[in-house]
């Protein structure tokens, strides 16, 4: 079987990340780079050991050897370069979130089926293993049914993180180019997945977005921060929370981002702990369960933030040449955005907003 021959678009800090799942692969491979950084795109093909160097998005488009792209640029740009991408036979993976509407998303949807291409959200929470072992537990019954998903984020700091310029937070502050706030919209559209995920479907919203300057701007910007997210499931008596704080001086070990991600699923009779995703804050087990009394560790495989970027690739490339549909397909990105984008509608508005009805 001919190798699946990708395209990464958008060669950022990031797409050191997305690489990883293609290496060593039979079925899949990079075959091409391109980024308007041309030092940059230049430097990732030389690390990743890709040939094509492109520069341009319409010389990846006209590259008929491309079978898919993967889009990781800024969220205004996913609407048109999707549409694009689609006209012109390619299949895509576009990084969350998805768009900066629902309408936006439908156009996205309706070019894909259009062309008869695949449409997947990039989103690797959903793919991080204590999550999945979580997910397969729930419908095993083995905490009864979910009453509650209790999500938390600390934004800290660590002399071994990566570090993010600046300029790197600027289009994400920019709400024409990010559609909301670095926070709630970019990074929490990670955790709206996972409380789809886990939870499922929502029905009702209802927030408040709190604003901290950045010191590194002269107070001049801020970031969405602290706020506090309720919302409804559409399943009965199932309720949810994400609280989200900015606290940089929080001191907080990771590779990656400094970032404090954990998670609760409350269920009748027990109770699953996520306690970590990017950043490891707590000294205990990634998955636990409290049941009849007793806490226990749940082992799991593949518990670094890396680990989940390569189970989101091998899911894209395997759904991919087995016709099948990725875990976060068109539909399930758009209510996945609904959900994000209802937060933020409440939190402007002062009032409960329902999914389904955001446009």
């Amino acid at each position: 079987m001919k190798p699946i021959r990708v395209a990464i678009v958008g060669c950022g800090r990031i797409a050191d990340l997305h690489q990883l799942g293609y290496q060593g692969r039979e079925d899949a491979l990079i075959a091409a780079v391109c980024d308007t950084n041309k030092g940059l795109a230049k430097k990732r093909a030389k690390a990743w050991g890709v040939e094509k160097v492109y520069n341009d998005y319409a010389q990846v488009l006209e590259d008929k050897t491309i079978d898919l792209v993967e889009l990781l640029t800024p969220h205004h740009l996913h609407c048109p370069m999707t549409v694009q991408a689609a006209a012109a036979g390619k299949h895509i993976s576009v990084q969350k979130p998805m768009a900066l509407s629902a309408t936006e998303a439908d156009e996205m949807i309706l070019a894909a089926n259009k062309a008869g291409v695949m449409l997947r959200v990039y989103e690797n929470f959903v793919y991080y293993a204590p999550a999945v072992r979580a997910r397969q537990m729930i419908e095993a019954g083995e905490i009864g049914e979910v009453r509650a998903v209790r999500l938390h984020v600390s934004t800290g700091t660590a002399d071994t993180s990566w570090e993010v310029p600046l300029s790197a937070w600027i289009w994400r502050l920019n709400e024409k180019q990010c559609g909301g706030g670095p926070l709630v919209f970019d990074h929490g559209y990670h955790l709206f997945s996972v409380a789809y995920f886990l939870g499922g479907p929502v029905e009702r919203v209802y927030a408040w977005i709190d604003k901290t300057p950045l010191p590194q701007a002269a107070g001049l910007l801020h970031i969405d921060a602290p706020a506090t997210i309720m919302f409804q499931f559409k399943a009965e008596r199932r309720y949810g929370l994400l609280d989200i704080e900015h606290t940089p001086k929080m001191r907080i070990h990771s590779q990656y981002y400094a970032d404090d991600d954990r998670i609760e699923v409350i269920g009748e009779k027990g109770i699953l702990f996520i306690n970590r995703y990017t950043a490891k804050t707590v000294d205990l087990p990634e998955l636990m369960l409290f049941k009849d009394g007793n806490t226990t560790p749940i082992p799991v495989e593949g518990v670094e933030w890396h680990d989940s970027f390569i189970a989101a690739t091998r899911d894209c490339i395997q759904k991919l040449g087995a016709g099948q549909q990725p875990r976060l397909d068109g539909p399930t990105g758009k209510a996945v955005l609904q959900f994000a984008l209802a937060a933020l509608q409440s939190a402007a508005q002062g009032r409960e907003i329902r999914p389904d009805e955001v446009k």
